[in-house]
């Protein structure tokens, strides 16, 4: 079992060219899987751990309904966005500056084959980092991701998951909203949820946060969590 995760900090890069980047390191991973089961040979499998900031874009996910998106082509053109409908789970939501958006790359067969598990221990990542501001994050039933006072009226939502699977290696990921710019939430229905708003860890604190220091809290609980070697 590899648990070494090289980790990248992509920094801002454009969505297409990052998910392309995913799909080579993913098909390559699943390339030696197969070919070490073929051939009974041993081969390690590569693990990544990738944080980036995208361009203001909507992603819609394999069971998303485009009627989501609220607005048309044009008026993305008029806001810098973009629109991809994309291989993940989930429904549409946003990925903009001030967004950690967390790509882990994994041959989960090196960690455990409990995607489950996998989902929960994304989400407990970014609960512990809340916590280290001051803030109680929380779970949500039946709803991926990471919110503040569920079962409330004051719901809302901080941190989406979407991830897709195939042969046990991961893709996709998380997307947390730190200094995010939230009026573009206001052209979907994110993650197709009506009666639940979205936040940011800027709006929670009443500040512009650190960008660097959010993502060096959440890299080391997502390590832990794991049990990675970060390399």
């Amino acid at each position: 079992m590899n648990k070494k995760v090289i980790f990248e900090d992509l920094g801002m890069i454009d969505y297409k060219r990052c998910w392309e980047y995913q799909e080579d390191i993913f098909a390559k991973t699943i390339e030696t899987k197969t070919s070490n089961r073929r051939n009974s040979t041993t081969i390690e499998t590569t693990n990544l751990l990738i944080f980036c900031e995208h361009p203001h874009v909507y992603t819609l996910g394999k069971s998303g309904d485009e009627k989501n998106l609220l607005v048309n082509e044009d008026y993305l053109k008029s806001r810098g966005a973009t629109f991809y409908k994309i291989n993940r789970g989930g429904d549409i939501t946003y990925h903009g500056p001030g967004q950690i958006v967390g790509y882990p790359i994994l041959d989960l067969e090196n960690f455990f084959t409990d995607i489950h598990k996998y989902l929960r221990l994304l989400e407990e990542a970014v609960i512990l980092t809340l916590k280290e501001y001051g803030l109680n994050g929380e779970r949500s039933a039946g709803e991926t991701g990471v919110w503040f006072d569920v079962e409330t009226p004051k719901a809302r939502k901080i941190c989406a998951l979407g991830v897709k699977t195939s042969r046990w290696v991961s893709m996709h990921g998380f997307a947390f909203n730190v200094n995010s710019d939230l009026s573009y939430f206001g052209h979907i229905i994110p993650c197709g949820i009506t009666d639940k708003q979205v936040t940011s860890l800027q709006k929670e604190l009443e500040r512009e946060v650190d960008m660097e220091g959010v993502k060096f809290k959440l890299k080391n609980h997502i390590s832990n969590l794991f049990e990675m070697e970060l390399i």
